[in-house]
């Protein structure tokens, strides 16, 4: 159950501090961290967590701008990056790079936890 709280924390708190644009597009890595330091989980699960919900997030979000134009500009994006012109990749690259931002900070806010608790 703890798991799952925190996918949806990683998820929501990302997307929330996503809202604000005074805020830089980085600090999801903070909530990241700081929602693994107060829910205590193993490093792995603590890492697969931030993974599932900031990928979630991102292929959500980059599917929704997807859609909203008709795919015109991943599809040029996907052309200029070497992924085949496909922007079915291009989401999920987009997805993998969130995912492992949000698992790695996940994961530090993991261990600061037990660190701390030594």
């Amino acid at each position: 159950m703890k798991f799952i709280v925190a996918i949806v924390l990683h998820a929501f708190l990302a997307f929330a501090i996503g809202l604000y644009s005074q805020f830089p597009w980085w600090l999801f890595i903070a909530t990241s961290g700081v929602v693994s330091f107060f829910i205590a989980q193993t490093p792995a699960k603590s890492f697969f967590a931030g993974f599932i919900g900031i990928a979630a997030l991102w292929a959500g979000l980059a599917t929704g701008k997807d859609l909203a134009n008709a795919h015109l500009l991943s599809s040029k994006v996907a052309q200029i990056l070497p992924l085949g012109g496909s922007y079915v990749t291009l989401i999920l690259v987009t997805a993998l790079v969130g995912g492992l931002l949000g698992g790695f900070a996940a994961l530090t806010g993991g261990y600061l936890r037990s660190n701390s608790t030594k």
